[in-house]
C-alpha cells in the first residue's frame, strides 16, 4: 500500500494522468495553452510534456502543485479504472460518504460542521456539475447509486448520510427483512450502510413517510436498520428551530453502533423569518406568473391565501379543490414579510403550493429560493432555471443540516476519544 498525496494506491497499479481531464480543468481556470500551464507551474514545456506523457507515474514524482494551479485532486484528473481510496491526513477526522448528494444542501451544511466527506453520490448531472462548481476538489461520483461499490471503505468511513425516495415494498409472505427492499433505491442506501459499516448513519426523508402505507414502509426502513446492527432513533425536526426561514419539517433517522451515543440538537430560541432571510437578496432570475394567476394574487394579502378572495374568484379559481377537503391553505399563498416561509417545493408557481413574494406579485426568485434554503450567495447552481429551482426545493436547508452535522461530529468525536482512553 502506496501513500501519496493522501490517497491511497491499491493494487501496486501505476497511476496515470489523463489529459483530457487536465485540458477540461485548463478551460475552467482560463489557461489556454500548455506552455501557459507550464509558465504558471515554475517548469519549461518540455517538463511538463514528460508529466503528461503515457509513462509518467505521478506517484512517483511531485504533481501537487499541478493539482494546486487547476484546482483540483489528484484522483479529478486521473483514469478512473485506477482504484483511489481517500483517507485523512488529519487521524481526528470526522469522515463520510454522501448518497444521493442533490445541489449541496446537506454536503455544504455538513463542511460547515467540519464533517469531511470522501465521496458524494449523485446520479442526476446537473446537480454533480453544481457541486464541482463550487467545491472542484469534491470527489463528486456522477453514478446511479446501484452501480458503486462502496466495500472499499468498509471500516474506514465514519458516516454515511442521504434521503431516497422510499417506495412502499411488496409484504405478502415476506419477512420485512433486507432482501425485501431489493430494487428500491432504500435498498441502494441500506446495502452501502452494510458495505460500510459507519460508525453512525443519517437518513433523511419527508415527514410523510411516517404515515406512508400505513406506517408499514418505516417499519419496513427501521427494521432493516436494525438487522444491520444499529440502534436507532427518529424524530421529526423543523428547519424552522434551526437558523432557517422556514416551516420545513424532516424525518431525521440515526443509526448508531455499539457505544456510539447521539442526541439531537436543541432547538435554536429564535426562529427566523422570511425578513431575516431576503434582507439584501441580490438578483436572480427567476419564474413568473400567468396574466390570470397574477390578477388572482393581487387580491392577496401578505400572509393571506385563496380564503381572502370574494366566494366567486374562489370557485373559479380553485375549481373542484373549493369543495374538497383540508386545509388547502398553500394556494394562492402569499408570505409574510414576519413569518417563516412555507415548504419550498420543486417548482414555485404550482396551484397547489404557491409562494407569492410579500410585496410584488411573483414568485420567489432562484436566489430568494437559496436564501430561505440558507444557501450562502457563493454558492451558485448549474442548470436552466427550472433545474435551479429543483435543486433547490429538494435540498436539505444547509443551516439545518449543519446543526445535525454538529451533533454527528460531537457524537464521532466522543466515541473516538473514548476508544483512546
Amino acid at each position: 500500500m502506496l501513500i501519496y498525496n493522501h490517497n491511497i494506491i491499491k493494487g501496486g497499479q501505476q497511476m496515470k494522468l489523463s489529459k483530457v481531464k487536465i485540458i477540461e480543468a485548463m478551460e475552467r481556470n482560463n489557461i489556454k495553452t500548455q506552455t501557459e500551464l507550464a509558465k504558471k507551474l515554475g517548469i519549461t514545456k518540455n517538463q511538463l510534456s514528460v508529466i503528461l506523457s503515457n509513462g509518467y507515474n505521478p506517484v512517483k514524482a511531485t504533481v501537487s502543485e499541478l493539482c494546486n494551479v487547476l484546482g483540483v485532486d489528484i484522483i479529478d484528473i486521473t483514469d478512473k479504472k485506477y482504484k483511489v481510496v481517500e483517507v485523512i491526513e488529519e487521524p481526528n477526522t470526522v469522515t463520510a460518504i454522501e448518497l444521493f448528494a442533490g445541489g449541496g444542501g446537506c454536503s455544504l451544511g455538513l463542511e460547515l460542521a467540519g464533517i469531511k466527506a470522501v465521496k458524494y453520490v449523485e446520479i442526476d448531472e446537473t446537480c454533480c456539475e453544481t457541486l464541482k462548481r463550487n467545491r472542484p476538489h469534491w470527489n463528486v461520483v456522477n453514478a446511479d447509486v446501484g452501480t458503486v461499490d462502496f466495500t472499499e471503505y468498509k471500516g474506514k468511513v465514519d458516516v454515511v448520510t442521504g434521503g431516497s425516495p422510499c417506495q412502499a415494498f411488496s409484504y405478502a409472505g415476506k419477512k420485512l427483512g433486507f432482501e425485501d427492499t431489493r430494487g428500491t433505491l432504500f435498498y441502494q442506501y441500506a446495502r452501502c450502510v452494510k458495505e460500510v459499516q459507519p460508525k453512525l448513519f443519517m437518513f433523511e426523508n419527508v415527514r410523510g413517510l411516517i404515515s406512508h402505507d400505513e406506517g408499514r414502509t418505516l417499519e419496513t426502513i427501521l427494521n432493516v436498520f436494525k438487522d444491520l446492527g444499529y440502534d436507532v432513533q427518529s424524530r421529526v425536526l423543523s428547519a424552522n428551530d434551526y437558523g432557517v426561514a422556514q416551516k420545513r419539517e424532516r424525518l431525521i433517522i440515526i443509526g448508531t453502533k455499539d457505544g456510539v451515543e447521539f442526541e439531537y440538537p436543541t432547538p435554536l430560541e429564535y426562529k427566523p423569518v422570511l425578513r431575516d432571510a431576503l434582507k439584501g437578496v441580490p438578483p436572480s432570475e427567476g419564474q413568473q406568473y400567468s396574466e390570470n394567476k397574477r390578477k388572482v394574487l393581487d387580491l392577496v394579502p401578505p400572509g393571506g391565501c385563496w380564503i381572502n378572495l370574494p366566494l366567486e374568484i374562489q370557485q373559479s379559481y380553485m375549481g373542484a379543490s373549493f369543495l374538497s377537503g383540508g386545509g388547502k391553505r398553500g394556494m394562492a399563498r402569499r408570505i409574510s414579510w414576519d413569518e417563516a416561509c412555507l415548504t419550498l417545493t420543486c417548482s414555485p408557481a404550482q396551484k397547489q403550493t404557491e409562494r407569492c413574494h410579500p410585496d410584488e406579485t411573483r414568485p420567489f426568485t432562484t436566489r430568494e429560493y437559496a436564501r430561505i434554503q440558507s444557501f450562502p450567495d457563493t454558492w451558485t447552481f448549474a442548470g436552466s432555471t427550472g433545474q435551479i429551482y429543483k435543486q433547490i426545493g429538494n435540498a436539505i436547508a444547509v443551516e439545518f443540516a449543519r446543526h445535525l452535522g454538529i451533533q454527528i461530529k460531537k457524537s464521532i468525536e466522543t466515541y473516538k476519544s473514548k476508544k483512546t482512553l
